[in-house]
């Protein structure tokens, strides 16, 4: 039942339990679900539109050696030494097969991996220069669209810092929801 005194207050268990409010009672809740379930929509299409504009760039230049996914990879590892952990920590790889792209990124020449000297259970990642060719034509698609985004595509960067700003928000919600169980 709405409880106008409730309105500002903390939502803790013990106030749910008792029925006095109820955050469904709220339009605000409604409206926001509807606003967050399209944001995670437009996050999961970009990202697949992400990897096909990656992929249609190195069809363009004859070349299939490698995924969309991979060529994405070897640019975010660019000029750095770091593990495959790492890459899942820092953000730079989305999905649960990175030992699987990291050991044919290996194999096809790609990339490097050496044990640590100071840890023997660690493995650094860097590009040898073949990767870094890939990690080049990725940069410069990258430069390409960031040079016609605001006249071509009507987004400025006002616009990309305020949206990164709300998904680094989001970001931090998520962590949080894992992190304390939320």
């Amino acid at each position: 039942m709405y409880n106008p005194d409730m309105i500002g207050q903390a939502i803790s268990p013990s106030t749910t339990a008792t029925n006095t409010f109820s955050a469904m009672d709220s339009p605000a809740p409604r409206a926001i679900k509807s606003t967050y379930i399209e944001a995670l929509a437009l996050v999961e299409r970009l990202h697949r539109l992400l990897l096909d504009v990656v992929k249609d760039e190195f069809d363009r230049m004859g070349s299939n050696e490698i995924s969309a996914v991979q060529a994405v990879l070897i640019h975010n590892i660019g000029d750095k030494e770091i593990s495959a952990g790492e890459l899942r920590n820092r953000g730079y790889y989305v999905g649960a097969n990175v030992s699987y792209n990291l050991k044919k990124l290996v194999d096809m020449g790609y990339v490097r991996h050496e044990r640590s000297e100071h840890d023997r259970r660690s493995v650094r990642i860097s590009l040898t220069d073949k990767g870094r060719d890939i990690a080049q034509i990725v940069e410069m698609l990258y430069e390409r669209h960031s040079q016609s985004l605001e006249t071509v595509g009507g987004v400025g960067e006002t616009d990309l810092a305020a949206m990164n700003q709300s998904l680094q928000r989001l970001e931090r919600f998520w962590t949080d929801q894992i992190r304390y169980r939320m």
